[in-house]
């Protein structure tokens, strides 16, 4: 982090510690949710923030330890920018998988009913704190590129999208309950979110290996 100015580590750290606490409550408050009815998106959706949770942790972690490191020499720095986007990219894959596996496996028995409402609110808040962030760090990373606030804005875009068909699927639900094609929609929600973090994850994935071999390559040529 050895690019960037004080001030700029600064308001990228406390972006970083703002989304890791913002985070916190979600996995508590979708719990409770989930408790409260029998949508199979709200239980899926339950577990991707779970698991997105610990991803934001090491993101915040190794970017806290590299600003306040600036001896870490390249290669260091390199292993540990990946470390954070692989994290971020597991955390994607782990959710979109469990999601997929769900779905699947529910869709010939699932009914939806149940509260929805509670999910449905935080679902709308997730929306707009989530885009919030995901354009924060588009910005950020605009103005001086990290691969760890690359692969946060990945997160946070994929994490938008997702809010927002978990609102589709839980309004039809609390629309339509008795609907024969309801359960069919809020199973669909799962599947359409499970395919788009795992094609985020491979892409996230992708960007960490290629930014830690670009690194790598530029330590290389100063040694020749």
């Amino acid at each position: 982090m050895s690019n960037f100015s004080e001030e700029q580590s600064a308001r990228r750290e406390k972006t970083l510690l703002a989304a890791l606490l913002l985070s916190m409550w979600g996995p508590l408050a979708t719990g409770i949710a989930v408790i409260l009815s029998s949508s199979t998106t709200q239980l899926a959706d339950f577990i991707r923030r779970s698991v997105e949770l610990m991803a934001l942790a090491v993101s915040w972690w190794v970017f806290r330890y590299l600003a306040r490191n600036k001896k870490v020499d390249h290669e260091q720095t390199a292993r540990m920018e990946k470390t954070a986007g692989i994290s971020v990219s597991i955390a994607l894959c782990c959710s979109g998988i469990v999601m997929l596996v769900l779905a699947l496996s529910r869709v010939s028995t699932f009914q939806p009913g149940g509260n929805v409402y509670p999910g449905l609110a935080i679902a709308v808040m997730g929306l707009v704190v989530n885009t919030w962030f995901w354009q924060r760090y588009s910005r950020l990373n605009r103005e001086k590129y990290s691969s760890v606030i690359n692969a946060q804005g990945h997160l946070y875009r994929a994490k938008a999208l997702v809010d927002l068909c978990v609102i589709t699927a839980l309004s039809a639900v609390a629309i339509a309950p008795a609907h024969p094609a309801t359960s069919y929609i809020d199973v669909l929600g799962s599947v359409v979110v499970a395919l788009y973090l795992l094609w985020s994850s491979f892409r996230t994935a992708q960007r960490a290996v290629l930014d830690a071999n670009s690194k790598s390559s530029v330590l290389l040529e100063r040694y020749e």
